[in-house]
């Protein structure tokens, strides 16, 4: 089969401070401000990075929105999937950004959203791998009325002439479809026919743990799954009981005492291909290539993160993703793409000192490779 892959990116709508920030982390906290303050932990160790072309940009201003569009239409990304936050009862967080691409038109890209319905919590990563952590803000599901609430903000989006459909099925992703009362999706679905999109909505469930299983997503009413190996690398750990993973933990601790590095490495170069799996060429899994990662500004020496992590190696990630999805009906020739722009993650594709352009040429000739 050909036709172009639906490449959409996850897009982080932060970069600018508003209040809760404000109140949690100090005036003008942003996501820049980990970014910044990075350092590195090893030799070799890229920190901080630091952005090339667009420099460290604040998501209030029209024109960083939209030079990010041209970027991603250079790479051959088909739009940005929206981070959406609604905690319950209207409450939302990091609104404005999106709610100024919905209002004003602009960028002229193709767009999605994904509710990445969970709490908010003040993280520690601790000396013995341990997390402790403070409550911010509760993702709650207050019921039928605040699910009526929500939907009317989803619909609006929905109906815009760029939001990305399947089969015209809007697109929407559910950070953790397991805690998500059977209500919502009942009634998006019901709503959305209501609403004029006869064939509902196309709810994508994503899967961050080897426990769940897909077949009981889509019996919810999910029409996909798509699969975080990042967090399943390490998937081995889930299968040793706590003993197993408490001798692991020391294992890593003192291997990373002696190399003098961080003990949750991983070598792209020699991982990448337990990134797609033969469940990824199922036609109801997207797969998900991720470019780079680096978790240490955010967690420090516990954080986990990848080396050799090259453009080139991203090509050969990007093929596989692509063989994945060759065979699957044209609309359904999805592959997500984790991320755009999470710099805090070590999780972007935008241009940095290091790299310029290479990740987004590289996506680029994949894709025109593979036809």
């Amino acid at each position: 089969m050909s036709k172009n892959a639906r490449v959409i990116a996850f897009y982080l709508p932060q970069y600018h401070p508003f209040p809760e920030n404000n109140d949690w982390w100090g005036r003008g906290f942003t996501e820049w401000t980990n970014v910044g303050k990075a350092k590195p932990l090893f030799r070799g160790h890229y920190q901080p990075r630091v952005p090339a072309d667009l420099g460290y940009y604040d998501l209030r201003l029209p024109i960083v929105r939209e030079q990010q569009a041209e970027l991603a239409k250079e790479a051959g990304i088909e739009g940005f999937c929206y981070w959406h936050y609604w905690f319950g009862n209207g409450k939302r967080l990091i609104a404005d950004v999106f709610q100024d691409v919905l209002d004003s038109g602009k960028p002229n890209f193709p767009f999605c959203l994904a509710w990445a319905n969970h709490s908010w919590y003040s993280k520690n990563w601790n000396s013995d791998g341990s997390v402790s952590q403070k409550l911010l803000i509760e993702q709650t599901y207050p019921g039928l009325e605040d699910a009526k609430q929500h939907f009317d903000f989803l619909i609006a989006a929905f109906k815009d002439n760029r939001y990305l459909k399947v089969n015209d099925k809007p697109f929407l992703l559910i950070f953790d479809p397991v805690t998500l009362p059977q209500i919502y999706i009942d009634h998006f679905r019901t709503w959305a026919i209501e609403a004029g999109f006869q064939n509902g909505i196309y709810l994508v469930a994503n899967i961050t743990h080897s426990k769940i299983k897909k077949e009981d997503l889509l019996n919810r009413g999910y029409d996909a799954v798509t699969y975080q190996r990042l967090n399943t690398i390490n998937s081995y750990l889930n299968n040793m009981g706590r003993i197993g993973r408490g001798a692991n933990r020391i294992y890593k601790g003192l291997k990373g005492f002696v190399l003098n590095r961080p003990p949750k490495i991983f070598d792209y170069k020699r991982k990448y291909n337990l990134l797609i799996t033969e469940e990824d060429k199922e036609r109801d899994v997207l797969p998900s290539i991720i470019p780079q990662w680096d978790h240490t500004p955010r967690s420090g020496w516990n954080g986990s993160l990848f080396i050799n992590s090259t453009p080139d190696v991203f090509y050969k990630h990007v093929n596989d993703a692509l063989d994945a999805v060759n065979e699957k009906p044209e609309e359904e020739k999805i592959i997500l793409l984790k991320s755009w722009n999470e710099w805090g993650e070590g999780n972007y594709m935008e241009p940095d000192l290091r790299n310029g352009l290479g990740f987004i040429n590289a996506l680029k000739r994949a894709i025109e490779d593979y036809q």
